[in-house]
């Protein structure tokens, strides 16, 4: 298991020891879509799902699952979160909705889970929010686009 820091030298999971390691600032961005028709997206932009403010609720889901990361991912470690900010973008050429998440902590490991979490748990409450017009929307894209700080340093996904 050689390079994998999720496996003692036995092959057991276990969660990695940060203890030692510094406080560093650090930041990491995701991104994702859900895609859907155009009509689907045009009751989302104008405001007429039954549920109410799509974006809106999708963007405050977004912010607690990357708050409920380490409740989420077994080996994830509880994070003091410094910020968590969701832009969820209409895209007709999509058509749907893209979805950016930035995560930043003062810590001793980085914040790529819990951005990508963010990303999906907005996907997701996007498509329970409409789900009653459209069963078959795809989310999809969903990777990590940048990362800074810790041993690794910087990261940059084009």
């Amino acid at each position: 298991m050689s390079g994998l820091s999720h496996f003692d030298s036995d092959g057991k999971a276990h969660m990695v020891d940060v203890s030692d390691k510094p406080v560093t600032a650090r930041t990491a961005i995701a991104e994702g879509y859900i895609r859907m028709t155009p009509a689907t997206l045009a009751l989302i932009t104008e405001g007429r799902a039954d549920k109410g403010d799509v974006l809106g609720i999708a963007r405050i889901a977004g912010i607690m699952g990357a708050k409920k990361t380490a409740d989420l991912i077994p080996l994830c470690h509880p994070l003091p979160i410094t910020k968590v900010a969701l832009d969820l973008t209409p895209d007709t050429t999509l058509p749907g909705i893209r979805i950016t998440a930035t995560v930043k902590t003062g810590g001793q490991t980085g914040v790529e889970m819990e951005a990508l979490t963010a990303v999906n748990i907005a996907a997701l409450t996007v498509y329970d929010m409409v789900k009653a017009v459209q069963k078959d929307m795809e989310i999809g894209g969903v990777r990590l686009t940048f990362k800074d700080g810790g041993k690794s340093g910087r990261f940059e996904n084009p």
